[in-house]
């Protein structure tokens, strides 16, 4: 080192820095900028470099609508979808080549899903062009589909994991018979992309904390550069999800986990033991019979039901279908078949055995039915499921993560993550049906939000929850009329909420409405017809989500057109510092 400029020996300059504590500061700057686990409300470097690189896009599609803007003014528009499983999927795939055919996808800022959504994007993205290719996405629905022995070869391979968990089983399955593909690359591979498409925000709920833990620890979010929790603003670089740490230290790098586990992780609402309430037959739906025993035995039925349904759409030979298709009404005949009689004469401790008994029962019959098949390719795919999938029904575990949290001390986190080695990340759907977590707030500072609803159950669900989390976690979100919440049995088409201050407008747009269901009881008969937890879609039900979702967008071009320019004003007078 020469202090050439001002004549100093080398020595003397290092001196004066050690001892002015410039030396220690900068050192400190670069020890805190090499942290693998960190805290942060503001947008990491390569998020906010994609989204600055995205305005230009967006700024020329403002242009082409004929919206006057400025390159410092363009709007923060975000696509937030909704869960709801296939349905989800497919009708967002509808929503996004609608908007396309409109001139509207390109004034997307940002893209969030939760749940079904998820799985939409996932594929989509695998395409760095997707928004310039959607007849592709579109068409891929309708594909031949994963045969079931690449399935199981990824299975296989995952099940020598550390982390093997019936995730990995749900994701391989979702991917090959609904999504159509196995897109084995990482998110983080998107992190150098260029922007042509929206930048895309996946989201997630800690499974313990979601339990019994502080709102802090429940909404987790996954982009290209980060994953971490939402609140609590701690994140790891996203190709560091999965890795083990130890107070903050990384101690063994593990490889990031790929898209068709990503699924799995997103869109696993099976996860959770409330869910198994749905499924309840109605001769056991008696208040003292539906206990943890009781729950458990459904919840075995319910998964390898789903499971069966999931690995028939990878099949497309008659005989193995057919043997598919026996084995799920053996199952179904089980848990239908009317024991209440048997029960009634049962202590609780009795009635305990006689579920565990039942469900020991559901397994060995999938094992005799395994056996009973000819010898053959079919019956070795079968066989090799059969024997990863059994175990993990019965230990019952989902989402299994090593927690980059694990003994943390910088910073504060809540007891639910700090003491566990590993957490377990699931369906963000179980909390809010839609990602409005992640983008309210200064962080991304969302001007508009278009939220085609996809959810099954009550119509704005998604909406006051949001407006309760909002609340709770101290941040804006418009105004939702209780006038409003009347419509929930049957819609219309289009409601915009308008934020006032910091507030995003939110446009929420209903799959099934007053334009396309003649009265409330055509509205809860298509819900029920298109309903979450069913067999995978047939291609007549495909095509008819599809164009319902089109005819959402296309009816409401209008309505976006006005929305969108006016968050284009909103934003210039934000910069103004009018806002």
């Amino acid at each position: 080192m020469r202090g050439a400029n001002t004549g100093l020996p080398a020595v003397v300059v290092c001196l004066w820095l050690v001892n002015s504590g410039v030396l220690a500061r900068m050192e400190g700057t670069l020890a805190a900028s090499e942290k693998l686990v960190y805290q942060s409300q503001s947008l990491c470097a390569g998020e906010q470099d994609y989204v600055q690189r995205r305005k230009q896009v967006v700024l020329d599609s403002l242009s082409s609508l004929e919206m006057n803007c400025t390159a410092d003014s363009v709007p923060h528009i975000a696509l937030l979808a909704s869960g709801g499983g296939q349905r989800a999927a497919v009708a967002l795939v509808g929503s996004l080549h609608q908007m396309h055919h409109e001139g509207l996808l390109d004034t997307l800022l940002y893209f969030g899903g939760v749940s079904g959504s998820t799985w939409s994007m996932a594929s989509l993205y695998s395409d760095p062009q997707w928004s310039r290719n959607m007849e592709a996405a579109e068409s891929r629905l309708s594909g031949p589909g994963v045969k079931l022995e690449e399935a199981l070869g990824w299975l296989g391979e995952r099940s020598k994991e550390e982390h093997f968990s019936l995730t990995d089983v749900w994701g391989v399955l979702t991917s090959a018979g609904i999504m159509k593909q196995m897109d084995i690359r990482h998110l983080s591979d998107e992190a150098s992309r260029n922007a042509t498409n929206p930048y895309p925000i996946y989201c997630a709920i800690e499974k313990h904390c979601y339990t019994n833990g502080p709102i802090e620890g429940k909404w987790f979010e996954v982009s290209p550069h980060e994953a971490g929790f939402t609140e609590m603003g701690l994140f790891v670089e996203t190709s560091y999800l999965g890795s083990k740490f130890q107070n903050g230290e990384l101690l063994e790098k593990k490889p990031e986990m790929d898209m068709v586990k990503l699924q799995g992780v997103l869109g696993c609402a099976l996860a959770h033991e409330e869910v198994v309430r749905d499924f309840i037959p109605p001769w056991l739906n008696v208040p003292e019979y539906v206990d943890s025993a009781t729950q458990e035995y459904l919840r075995t039925y319910n998964t390898l039901d789903k499971i069966i349904a999931l690995t028939k759409s990878t099949v497309n030979e008659p005989a193995p279908w057919s043997a598919l298709d026996e084995l799920q009404k053996t199952l179904g005949d089980k848990v239908n078949h009317n024991e209440s009689a048997l029960l009634e004469s049962k202590t609780l401790e009795e009635r305990k055995g006689v579920f565990q008994q039942w469900s020991q029962e559901l397994l060995a019959a999938v094992e005799t039915w395994t056996q009973s098949l000819e010898e053959g390719a079919f019956k070795t795919h079968v066989s090799l499921l059969t024997k990863q999938i059994l175990p993990l029904v019965m230990r019952w575990e989902w989402g299994t993560t090593p927690n980059f949290l694990y003994q943390y001390q910088d910073s504060p986190v809540p007891t639910c993550l700090r003491s566990k080695e590993s957490f377990h990340l699931v369906d963000a759907g179980l909390l809010i049906n839609v990602a409005y977590p992640s983008f309210l707030g200064d962080k991304r500072d969302i001007d508009l939000i278009i939220a085609p609803e996809y959810s099954a159950g009550n119509m704005f669900e998604t909406l006051t929850l949001a407006r309760d989390y909002a609340a709770e976690v101290q941040k804006p979100f418009p105004e939702i009329g209780e006038t409003v919440l009347q419509d929930r049995d049957w819609p219309k088409d289009c409601y915009v909420f308008e934020g006032k201050g910091k507030e995003p407008t939110i446009v929420y747009m209903p799959l099934f409405n007053r334009q396309n269901c003649k009265d409330a009881e055509e509205f809860k008969a298509k819900m029920e017809e298109f309903s979450t937890f069913q067999p995978p879609f047939n291609q007549e039900k495909i095509k008819f989500l599809l164009e319902t979702a089109k005819a959402n967008m296309k009816n409401n071009k209008e309505t976006l057109l006005r929305e969108i320019n006016k968050a284009a004003v909103r934003r210039q007078s934000k910069r103004c510092g009018r806002a």
